[in-house]
């Protein structure tokens, strides 16, 4: 059976990510899957980026979910992890684990639809190629 490949992002937790109990609060989360899908595209895929900025492009999220089972607080180390899941047509769906040492805190999963902005409306397109290129080496 072969292994997936699985994308790691570290993530420091900072006090501003935080609440007032001291746990970070449930939102960051949401915003670190965010992050490293970012940092997936920087290291794999930098055109993407290019073709965000132009508006080229627009990644959109359309769902995403997360579960807790631990808190973690300012300072911990987590290490985020994504694992492409599925994807068709224009969308693709990530799954994101998130932890701290050998502990997982939280697991995700988001989708995400290629668009391209079109005479003021939003239209659906494919992955750009460099994209179905980096992502094949997590298929």
């Amino acid at each position: 059976m072969k292994q997936l490949r699985v994308y790691r992002h570290r993530h420091r937790v900072t006090f501003d990510e935080t609440n007032l109990v001291g746990n970070v609060y449930f939102a960051h989360y949401l915003h670190w899957q965010g992050h490293c899908r970012e940092h997936f595209l920087a290291d794999h895929a930098p055109d993407v980026l290019t073709a965000l900025r132009s508006g080229e492009l627009a990644l959109v999220t359309v769902s995403c979910a997360m579960n807790y089972y631990t808190e973690c607080f300012a300072l911990d180390e987590i290490e985020v992890g994504m694992r492409l899941t599925t994807r068709g047509g224009n969308r693709i769906t990530m799954d994101f684990d998130f932890a701290r040492g050998d502990t997982v805190i939280a697991s995700g999963s988001q989708t995400v639809a290629c668009m391209r902005r079109q005479d003021g409306r939003m239209e659906p397109v494919h992955p750009p190629p460099d994209l179905r290129a980096a992502l094949e080496e997590y298929a």
